[in-house]
């Protein structure tokens, strides 16, 4: 096994553990909606803001999985560590920090500056 090889392997064994980690604490925020019970007036303020909360760490997370998913898509493809957007390699120690990445820095600040741009304008 050439070193390159090795190193998506172990790429993709951290990408697995995080999807398993990822899965398990929705999991767990799911079961905790599940779990609440009509609360009287006073407390339904505050859980009202905690449903809140604990939905859109929800949708968080499951966009993580959804992004973690599609590097583990690229591994299998053998196009991991590629920028989807440009095609150059992505810095290793982006990956290191965020192994899910499917963009390189640059076209990453591109999208984002992209979309605060759209978001400033109403979308348009």
């Amino acid at each position: 096994m050439r070193a390159t090889e090795g190193i998506i392997e172990q790429k993709k064994r951290k990408l697995e553990k995080e999807r398993a980690e990822t899965l398990a604490e929705l999991d767990r925020l799911r079961e905790y909606l599940r779990g609440e019970v009509d609360a009287d007036a006073e407390e339904a303020v505050l859980d009202l803001y905690e449903r809140e909360k604990t939905l859109a760490l929800i949708r968080t997370l499951e966009t993580k999985l959804e992004s973690i998913e599609q590097a583990l898509r690229l591994v299998e493809k053998g196009t991991y560590g590629i920028c989807e957007r440009c095609g150059e390699k992505i810095d290793p120690a982006r990956l290191e920090a965020l192994p899910q990445t499917t963009l390189c820095v640059k076209c990453k600040a591109q999208i984002e500056r992209i979309a605060g741009m759209g978001a400033r304008s109403g979308g348009r």
